[in-house]
Formats: C-alpha cells, structure tokens, sequence
C-alpha cells in the first residue's frame, strides 16, 4: 500500500518505497563528492531520533539549526527532530548574535545543530544568555560536541519503540516548525507552520513541475532555512529527484558543469547577476561574434511564450539557440530545463531572455506565512504567461481586497505568529491572510503583483509612489546594481543607488575614460553621475510627473547580507539603508 504524506517525515519513506535513490542527498567535503542513498537518509534520520530521545527530547521540545551552506547533515536532522515530536527552527547563519541570541530565546531552544566555527563563535558568544543544553557540530571542531555523538548514541536501536510512538502521535495538524522572518523592520517573527501546511503545498505544487520523476538532478544553494528553498527539498524528495548541494554561490557554475543539474531554484538577484555577468563577457567579443551574440540577446528580449511570435521568429531563435544560447546553458551544466524564481519580483526581460536560451524561469508568488506558494507560472499547457507570477495553485483561494491587497485562503496558510496573538490577529481575518502585497488577475486567470501596501508612500503633494515598480524598472540598467526609492512626506521622490561597480570598471577601459576605478572615484566621477543620470532619465519616461526621480546620490559601498542592508533572501532594508546613509537622504532633500 502506497505511504500517505501527512507530516514532513513521511516524505523520505514515501521516497524509499516509490524510487529508492542511490543518490539522494549529495555534499561536497575538502573537493570530494559524498552521497547518500535514501535508505542511508532514513536510517540517520532514526538515529538522530534515537539519539535525542536519549537526551531527554520531548514532543513540542524546540531544537534550532544553523548551517552557513546547505549540506546532507541538515536534512537528516530536520527529519530526525520531526520524528521525535520536537519542532525544528531554522536560523539563518548571516543574522547577527544578537538576533541568535533573540531567536533561541524566543524559540526556547534547548538544543542547537551548527555547521562550523563561524556560526559557533557566534553561538558561543550568546550560549550562555539561552536555554541551550548543548551546541553540536556538523564540522569536526576541536574541543566541541559532534553532531556525531548524537549518531552514535542512536545507533542502538533498543529505544526504537518509544520512536514508533512518538511517529505515531504526530498529527498532519500539529505544529512542525518556527521559522522566524529576516524581516525588513523591526525583530523577527516566529512563523507557525504546521505539518499540513508545509505538505498540503508540497503535493500542489508537484502539478506544476514537469521533471521526469526519479531521474532528475536538482542543485540547491538558496540557504534551506527560508522555506522557499526548504519546501523545495520536500518537493524534490517527493518526485525523487537528486539533490546536489552547491558550495557557494560563488562556485554554482563551476558545481552545476560538474553535477549537470536539471533544475535549480534562486532568487531573482541572482538570475540577474548571471545575466548581468553573460552580457559582460559578450561586451568582451569583437566583430562577427559580438554582432551575432548581441543579435541574439535581442532576439530573446522579444521572446513570447506559445509560438505567440509566429513561425520567422521561431526560425531565427531555433538559429540562436544553436549559435548562441547553447554557449549559455552548458554554463550551468547543459542539461538545466527548468529555474524557478520566487521571494521578490523578476524583471521580464529575465523571464524572456533565458526562456528564449531554453532555461525557462518559471516565477511564483508565495511568503513564509503560505508555506510559501500560492501561485507559479508552468511552461505546460499555456500556463506560462510573463510579468505574472502564474496561476493560483491547487487548493488555495486568492482574493483581492478593495483597496488591491491580496488575500490568501487554504490548507497552508500559518497557525500564526509564534507568542503573539496580536500580529496573528492582525494578519488572520475571517480566514483570510492579508498578505500586504497588492495584486490582480487578469482575464485568463494569470496574477500580477503590482506593489506592497507597506512600502508605498504618499509625497507632501499627496501623490502616492510605489517604489518596486521604478527600482524594477531601473535595475534592468547594467550601470545600476542596487537602488532604494525614497521620499515619503518629501516633496518628490529621489533615490540612493549602488552602481555596479564590476560593469563600470569595464565599461571606463573600452570608452577610454581616464577615471580613477575605485568605488570612491566612480561615484565622484561627473561622467558616471552623468551617464547614470540619462538611464534616471530615460526611466523616468514610463511614470507620471509625480512619481518621477527628481535626484539620486551613489553609495560608494557595496550593499550585502553582511552589511546589514539586505535580508538573507536579497531584499531591501529599508529602514536601515535609509539611516545607513542619512548624510545622503539630507543632502537630496535639505541642500
């Protein structure tokens, strides 16, 4: 009899029985490939469980996880805590100890799995301020508890029994896990995730992947501790692919040339330094070459879904695709046939270009709160529609509000926010999730985000801006690496922008300019102000007089995770930014 998939720990069970993989879960150490199978995943698995039952584990107990890269050890844990009745809380490894520290208490964490010495330090710092029994690690440190000693004490199966009660007790409505938000304002929130929320998405989403199950590759490096990418390792384990862990981001065309991945999941920044990178390296051609590999870049910005264009324009992409777009996809290995884009908008020259390239990203929409998809796009069956976030999902109800707020209803929709019965309160209406994002259906069904209710200002003339719909337009510049649209009871909208430094270096050396090329002299430099000056102009074009940028300032710095002004998932901290570079928002405004 088939397994029914009820709570998350069934998944790998229900992987065993329908495709039992020789490589399930695959990690790099010091250059070396190691793989597991899926019964080597299942019996580590239960010996983690054995193993915390030995250290007094008890259901609804939490045990929080920090790993700087995603790697095998995290998955044997999250199904080994599961079993058990515990729940298990993701850290993100890039938070400061300060956060940790907020984290596990709030979490009440007794326990804690880290993944090396950079994420212990900072552990240890805090340890002493929570909760924490002890702290053991997937790395072998010195002088510190291995994840190791939880394995061995495991490994006798005597306590295999009590194990099989606690499976047993486990309901589908039971709460599996805390993810707490990175936030863009203000502490994270523990959200509330259920079993069925996280599984009930799972099963609905597999309608749209069309992979040949049991046979398919799948390269992972959007950090497991987002849902996003967590429910995706769900999901791969339900259609049995296998999962490759890349080293870094760094290193994801170098893995997937070796892993030949079929598909990959990432956020939309990190397509566009993929593209932004490619078009560098055809800037870099000469004569026939730059002519053919620009003609077909224009070629793919024109792209349409369906054959919409008509058969001459299908007969010179098939041409580019041999020419060109081939050089592209054995980048990332050759055999990529689907990328998935979730967590912020994706601009549509991206959706087109690498579509055209046969790398189609399929965008969705979904937050941590929707376990996380409520929509995505599916190159099957006209299902595919650019500039939408694709058509709702099984199961879940969208409806949107009188004023454009988006409104979700289904089976994984949270329990609420962790201890906090007024934000839950405040987001949990009839049923409903406010997701403060605003949003419409077109005629075919298709939905569009069209702004976030949070983030939309209204300037000291009353007009309302919506900042994403100018920085999305704006970040399609290669001059322009990050920008933040400013000017909430301000007399006009202006912006703080990071160029991109990488592309501009380049271009200073094929115009000649004599400029000096460090960040500092860049951002100083009246020919870069310029320059980024006409593509300000130029976007400026496309929206009203009162939503126009009127001035900008650049940022000598380059805005990161590290830095404090992006979340672990790429996007913006508004708040922060703006006081990060208050001198900057003074001088638009009071000069």
């Amino acid at each position: 009899m088939a397994i029914e998939i009820k709570r998350l720990f069934d998944f790998p069970y229900y992987q065993l029985e329908t495709y039992n993989l020789k490589d399930a879960f695959t990690s790099k150490y010091k250059d070396e490939w190691k793989t597991i199978s899926t019964q080597e995943y299942i019996d580590s698995a239960n010996k983690i469980s054995r193993g915390l039952l030995r250290l007094g584990v008890q259901p609804n107990d939490k045990i929080a996880v920090i790993s700087s890269t995603n790697r095998t050890e995290w998955n044997i844990c999250d199904i080994g805590i599961l079993q058990t009745g515990a729940q298990n809380v993701p850290i993100y490894p890039t938070i400061c100890k300060e956060d940790y520290e907020y984290v596990l208490n709030h979490s009440e964490s007794i326990y804690c799995f880290v993944s090396d010495t950079e994420v212990l330090e900072k552990i240890n710092k805090i340890k002493k301020n929570t909760q924490l029994k002890a702290v053991f690690t997937f790395d072998d440190i010195a002088g510190e508890k291995s994840w190791n000693e939880v394995l061995t004490a495991g490994e006798d199966t005597e306590n295999q029994p009590e194990l099989d009660k606690r499976k047993a007790a486990i309901k589908t409505e039971d709460l599996a896990t805390l993810i707490y938000t990175s936030g863009t304002t203000g502490k994270p929130k523990g959200v509330m995730l259920s079993h069925k929320n996280i599984v009930t998405n799972v099963l609905a989403s597999k309608e749209r992947v069309p992979l040949d199950y049991g046979n398919s590759k799948g390269l992972s490096f959007l950090p497991v501790c987002h849902i996003f990418e967590r429910m995706i390792l769900y999901l791969y384990q339900y259609c049995g692919v296998s999962i490759y862990f890349a080293e870094s981001i760094e290193k994801l065309s170098e893995n997937a040339q070796e892993i030949k991945p079929n598909v990959m999941t990432a956020v939309p920044r990190l397509y566009e330094k993929i593209y932004d990178k490619i078009i560098l390296k055809g800037e870099t051609l000469s004569g026939i070459k730059k002519g053919l590999f620009f003609w077909a870049v224009n070629l793919g910005l024109k792209y349409e879904p369906n054959g919409a264009n008509g058969w001459w324009y299908e007969k010179q992409l098939g041409l580019a695709r041999k020419l060109i777009f081939s050089k592209w996809q054995a980048a990332l290995g050759g055999e990529l046939k689907l990328m998935v884009s979730g967590s912020a908008a994706l601009q549509p020259r991206l959706t087109r270009v690498f579509a055209a390239a046969n790398m189609p990203i399929m965008e969705g929409y979904g937050l941590t709160e929707t376990s996380p998809v409520v929509s995505v796009n599916d190159q099957r069956n006209k299902g595919f529609k650019i500039g939408t976030v694709g058509k709702v999902i099984r199961d879940v109800e969208v409806k949107i509000a009188e004023n454009g707020e988006i409104l979700v209803k289904g089976p994984n929709v949270m329990m609420g926010y962790y201890k906090d019965e007024e934000k839950s309160a405040e987001v949990l209406k009839n049923g409903y999730f406010h997701t403060g994002d605003k949003g419409q259906f077109d005629d075919e069904g298709f939905l569009s985000i069209t702004g976030r209710t949070k983030e939309m200002f209204k300037t000291s003339g009353g007009k309302y801006v919506v900042p994403p719909l100018l920085e999305g337009e704006l970040k399609q510049s290669l001059f322009i690496e990050q920008i933040m649209v400013v000017g909430e009871g301000e007399k006009m909208p202006a912006a703080i922008i990071q160029p991109n430094f990488e592309f501009i270096k380049d271009w200073i050396d094929k115009k000649g300019h004599k400029i000096g090329k460090t960040n500092e002299e860049i951002i100083n430099s009246e020919i870069i102000k310029n320059r980024i000056q006409k593509e300000v102009d130029k976007c400026n074009t496309h929206f009203g007089k009162w939503e126009q940028i009127k001035r900008f300032e650049l940022t000598p710095d380059v805005w990161s995770i590290d830095g404090g002004h992006l979340t672990p998932t790429m996007k913006m901290k508004r708040s922060i930014i703006k006081d990060i570079y208050n001198d900057l928002y003074e001088k638009i405004y009071r000069e």
